[in-house]
């Protein structure tokens, strides 16, 4: 874990003589956030997600491979944080931001609900949260000056304790997580988020992310999935996280539409065939133009 890396020194961190094998980017989740604390932070834009996580591929290309995550047990829900408050029980909308996320030239790092959609829970009171450093940031909040009610909404958005509440197994007692008493409160969300349920629906979030690790692992597009330059492509689009993956001989177009408007894209060439297609629609063939839905995403090889 290594903050404000002056990107002139990545080499020293992740290069073939550096420190590490490799270090997570963190540029996403800095974004927003304010000296002040909790109570002046933003929650970032789409487009800005994107932008940070472009940056750092540019800065690691030709040096080393970044660990890109979109959650750990230090940052609340990436879906909470990324996604705008009406698309963060959208299923569709969890699965774009997987696919912009886990295709990325790097090694990605998932975090335990996180492949299920897991999202922020909801503290009552400051009382409801254990972690120390949220506590500390809810005394700041009131020695600013904001309510009681200003800083628990602040703390209950960014607190680490968003990450740490029992995994939703089931829609049973405690999540199934335990039949004893958890440290810390389950998600009230745990009856419709669940592992047992998304087990066995094919367009859940936890089977599109399998979906996801197997396209990406599979011989025919490794070389370019793992091992392979990574292209941003289409930034004058606002909301629009768009990279072409070359290697192997292969060439593959990651399209994901992180916003509400449908959109008509010209592509950087023309398809091939749709590797994979969080919706129905949008793409065939033989076009070099996409018909993207709100939340759309699709992987494309493109004609060589």
């Amino acid at each position: 874990e290594v903050f404000d890396t002056d990107p002139a020194q990545l080499a020293e961190f992740i290069g073939p003589d550096g420190h590490f094998s490799t270090m997570f980017d963190f540029a996403p989740t800095c974004l927003g956030k304010d000296a002040k604390g909790w109570g002046w932070a933003k929650l970032p834009t789409t487009t800005q997600y994107r932008d940070a996580c472009f940056a750092s591929q540019r800065q690691a290309e030709g040096v080393g491979f970044l660990a890109n995550i979109i959650e750990n047990h230090d940052e609340p829900r990436g879906v909470s944080q990324y996604l705008p408050k009406e698309a963060q029980d959208n299923e569709q909308a969890k699965t774009c931001l997987a696919t912009a996320s886990v295709l990325l030239r790097g090694i990605p790092f998932l975090y335990q609900g996180q492949e299920l959609g897991m999202t922020n829970t909801r503290f009552e009171r400051i009382e409801d949260v254990d972690d120390v450093s949220t506590h500390g940031e809810y005394a700041a909040c009131l020695a600013l000056g904001l309510t009681e009610e200003q800083a628990l909404a602040a703390c209950a958005q960014y607190s680490r304790d968003n990450a740490r509440t029992p995994v939703q197994w089931t829609d049973g007692e405690n999540a199934g997580f335990t039949t004893g008493t958890p440290w810390i409160g389950v998600n009230p969300n745990y009856t419709r988020i669940n592992a047992r349920e998304q087990q066995a629906r094919p367009d859940s979030v936890l089977n599109w992310y399998k979906k996801l690790l197997a396209l990406r692992k599979d011989p025919q597009w490794e070389e370019a999935l793992v091992w392979g330059d990574c292209e941003p492509v289409m930034e004058d689009q606002e909301g629009l996280m768009a990279y072409v993956r070359t290697g192997g001989g292969k060439t593959l177009l990651v399209v994901c539409n992180l916003s509400e408007l449908p959109r008509s894209l010209a592509l950087p060439g023309t398809i091939r065939q749709v590797l994979l297609n969080n919706q129905e629609g949008g793409s065939q063939p033989g076009f070099d133009r996409y018909a993207a839905q709100p939340w759309q995403a699709v992987v494309l090889e493109l004609e060589q």
